[in-house]
């Protein structure tokens, strides 16, 4: 009898508890940042959707809040009764959230060097997967000074953003995302929409500004080609968002006419992606792009004509990429001995290896991809003289002068908005490693990030256990 009259107690104190819970008007939500050593905690308004951070203000992070609070709107705005229901219970149990970022989004030039390796993506490969990213420095006295972090300009915000949102949209419910690695098998384009949708007004919120949108579209997607949506499409969740209107604003941006363009594209075959880092100091993208409009205003006729000779130049080089992929397929074997004898060629040699005519067809679409790349390269550095910005600055031209010059170089150039952060390079057949050492050589460290066609998807293993050698956000949510 006294162990009945326990047992009904307790299941009278479990259904007081669950009770008391279920009343609840908040939750809480842990966000780990083990590369930067860094938690934070937040209280999360279940009806309001508004998120509060009550650790230190150095652990905010508003990328991951807008994220948070606008996949639980999305949550709201698609459920029924029912499962809203189940939502609120799931939330009461908390949310723990574990960020990674791949070791290509940041730089590790200065450990490196520390460490007195040389300056090679061989030394790259050494450090462990998700290393530390915070580098302390010390004031004139000794005491430590906030950390800094040095980014390579991959996008690393925008990859948070949208693993975050996935992972969130994918464990409430709202979507199912692919376990499948081939871009190929992932056909649940809807729900990648979803995301998308989410991510970019999340992004855009958190920068306080719409910029391109290409970078988490291509999170999202994977490789593409890309034309933006208009900015006036999340317009409505930009005013109502601080207003206390966030489950309206977001049923708007689902409902939303997105006119933005995306469509397949990738490298042709036998065609490696390379990345240097030139260590040369960062460059601010919205000061560039900011002094970009400023011209743009000031002189639209002449922005307008050079815009135009820059975009015929894009066209043109899409087109040659898109002419060689057609040429892989059609005739493979011509294609691939033209590719493998260029990779040991310089591109003033490559003509004489068109011995018939498939061949030269192969070899004139790579000369006019190469010709296309150097008028881009030439209208980017006249739109930035006109702007008075360095959208490929002296030390970037002779570096990438010399890139193009090398054996088996087809495109060299300067990723996104321009300046100092970055360099690239497509290579033919096995020339990548070539470059890379020649890159080492001019103080230029070769990064391990590859193309990746698959965007979002989900991990079935902890990342922390695999060798991630592409530029990814890993998210795990408990």
């Amino acid at each position: 009898m006294c162990s009945g009259s326990s047992m009904a107690v307790d299941q009278i104190s479990l259904t007081h508890i669950l009770s008391m819970q279920e009343k609840k008007a908040w939750t809480d939500v842990k966000l780990t940042s083990p590369q930067l050593s860094r938690e934070g905690m937040y209280k999360f308004a279940l009806k309001s959707l508004q998120i509060q951070c009550v650790s230190s203000s150095e652990t905010r992070n508003p990328f991951v809040e807008n994220a948070v609070q606008y996949s639980l709107a999305a949550a709201r705005a698609t459920f029924d009764k029912n499962k809203i229901e189940s939502l609120h219970k799931l939330l009461l149990l908390g949310l723990d959230i574990t960020i990674l970022g791949g070791n290509d989004f940041y730089s590790y030039r200065n450990l490196i060097e520390r460490y007195g390796l040389p300056l090679t993506s061989e030394s790259l490969a050494t450090l462990p997967p998700f290393s530390s990213i915070t580098l302390n420095i010390e004031d004139a006295s000794g005491a430590s000074c906030r950390p800094e972090v040095a980014k390579t300009g991959l996008g690393s915000s925008a990859a948070m953003t949208t693993a975050v949102v996935s992972a969130l949209l994918h464990y409430f419910g709202v979507v199912r995302l692919s376990l499948s690695n081939d871009p190929q098998e992932r056909k649940n384009i809807e729900d990648l929409d979803v995301v998308h949708k989410i991510a970019q007004t999340a992004h855009c919120i958190a920068q306080g500004k719409v910029g391109s949108g290409f970078d988490v579209s291509s999170a999202v997607y994977g490789s593409q080609r890309y034309v933006r949506f208009s900015p006036e499409v999340i317009s409505y969740a930009q005013v109502s968002a601080n207003a206390g209107f966030l489950l309206e604003a977001i049923t708007n941006v689902l409902k939303g006419k997105w006119d933005h363009e995306r469509t397949e594209f990738s490298l042709p075959p036998l065609m490696t992606l390379l990345l240097g880092e030139p260590g040369t100091g960062g460059s601010s993208t919205p000061s560039m792009v900011g002094s970009v409009k400023k011209w743009q205003k000031s002189d639209p006729h002449k922005s307008q004509e050079m815009w135009r000779r820059l975009s015929e130049a894009n066209s043109a080089l899409e087109m040659q990429l898109k002419l060689l992929s057609g040429l892989a397929k059609e005739q493979w074997d011509a294609y691939k001995y033209v590719i493998d004898s260029c990779s040991m060629l310089r591109s003033d040699k490559w003509i004489e290896q068109a011995s018939e005519p498939n061949k030269e067809a192969v070899i004139k679409a790579l000369l006019g991809a190469k010709d296309a790349m150097l008028q881009i390269r030439y209208h980017m550095r006249t739109v930035g003289e006109a702007a008075g910005v360095p959208i490929e600055p002296e030390s970037q031209t002779r570096l990438l002068d010399a890139t193009m010059n090398l054996e088996g170089v087809l495109l060299a150039g300067v990723p996104g908005a321009g300046g100092f952060d970055a360099v690239f390079a497509v290579t033919l057949g096995g020339s990548s490693t070539n470059v890379s050492k020649v890159w080492g050589s001019l103080d230029v460290l070769a990064l391990l990030v590859t193309e990746d066609p698959r965007g979002v998807s989900i991990e079935n293993a902890d990342p922390r256990t695999n060798e991630i050698t592409s530029a990814v956000s890993a998210i795990h949510i408990e």
